[in-house]
């Protein structure tokens, strides 16, 4: 069977191609940390338009990756799994729009997350967030792309999320466990950490 090719690679650098220049994974790590990082920021005071569906997901995407990827908001056009071993695949590209179709109803059913205790808004918050990891729509920054989106979701409910205390290792082991094995506990005790309610005034 002939190996895949990734078109999203560059065949000299083995490096996902970027507007950058990055020749290295420490030099495109830097950049897209920094770059992404100034991008977040602006999304507090220039948020996307919210409608908890793949079009906001692609907005908050395309904005945050502007400057290090010419696909940034696009869909991606080749099947995903975490390189790790046992690792199963993320949904297929020719499902994503009806997954995500599936996951954005569910989403506005549980009445966009709002009106819950903590206990359930924590309960429901893993359940949407495994369904989108799932769907995993972009070829690379799908997680941060996710935080930004149940960041806003969060605040409209009056909750906030402080992520600083999540490792990258941490998330990517609870929702393998949510996706793999349907053992939320890891994802639950991850939430527990980060929900806390919103003192933030509104205006």
């Amino acid at each position: 069977m002939p190996e895949v090719v990734d078109p999203y690679l560059d065949p000299d650098t083995g490096l996902l191609r970027n507007l950058v220049g990055a020749r290295t994974n420490p030099e495109l790590d830097a950049a897209e940390g920094a770059l992404v990082v100034a991008r977040a920021l602006q999304l507090r005071d220039y948020p996307v338009r919210s409608t908890g569906d793949l079009d906001e997901f692609r907005a908050i995407h395309r904005h945050l990756f502007q400057d290090v990827y010419a696909w940034a908001g696009e869909i991606r056009t080749v099947d995903l799994r975490k390189n790790v071993d046992g690792a199963e695949h993320f949904l297929s590209v020719s499902a994503i729009d009806r997954g995500s179709l599936f996951a954005a109803d569910e989403l506005r059913q549980d009445g966009m997350l709002r009106g819950m205790s903590r206990d359930q808004f924590i309960d429901r918050l893993s359940h949407h967030y495994d369904q989108w990891n799932y769907v995993h729509p972009f070829r690379e920054g799908n997680g941060r792309t996710q935080r930004e989106l149940w960041n806003r979701v969060a605040r409209d409910a009056g909750w906030q999320l402080d992520w600083r205390s999540v490792e990258g290792a941490t998330n990517d082991a609870a929702c393998r466990a949510a996706a793999e094995g349907q053992d939320f506990g890891p994802l639950l005790a991850m939430f527990d950490q980060v929900v806390s309610w919103d003192i933030t005034p509104r205006r």
